[in-house]
């Protein structure tokens, strides 16, 4: 999926998970830093268009609900519920991410009795290891 913004790519050829902004996000992640990888999303996000814009916006909600109920100690999931009607509306896997596997390792990490460990959840690419940074 082409990085959109105006009329279908300001960056021709780079794909959304391309972008450095997108790449740093997913190693915020990983390393359970929620709120930073959220920030880092935003900016892509703001250019973003149609699937790359419900992925990310997914992507930055999950984060939110992560960080709410690690840092804040909320037991609400209103920011998970959030994040999938747009995952439900986009493929198994978008961008080379395994949304599937996301969705289920975030779910847990909200239900877990403690905080998960560094790369867990994480994005991981389709059918293989972690999204690369």
């Amino acid at each position: 999926m082409v990085f959109c913004g105006a009329g279908r790519g300001t960056l021709p050829g780079m794909t959304v998970s391309g972008s450095v902004d997108f790449r740093r996000g997913a190693a915020l992640f990983a390393r359970g830093e929620w709120w930073e990888a959220h920030e880092a999303w935003e900016r892509p996000w703001l250019t973003a268009r149609g699937d790359d814009r419900a992925f990310l916006q997914a992507l930055i909600l999950l984060a939110a609900a992560l960080h709410k109920r690690w840092v804040h100690g909320s037991l609400t999931h209103r920011n998970y519920d959030k994040a999938l009607r747009y995952l439900d509306a986009l493929p198994a896997g978008y961008a080379g991410v395994d949304l599937v596997r996301l969705r289920a390792d975030v779910w847990d990490a909200l239900q877990g009795p403690s905080r998960p460990e560094s790369g867990r959840p994480a994005l991981r690419v389709v059918g293989g290891g972690l999204f690369p940074a």
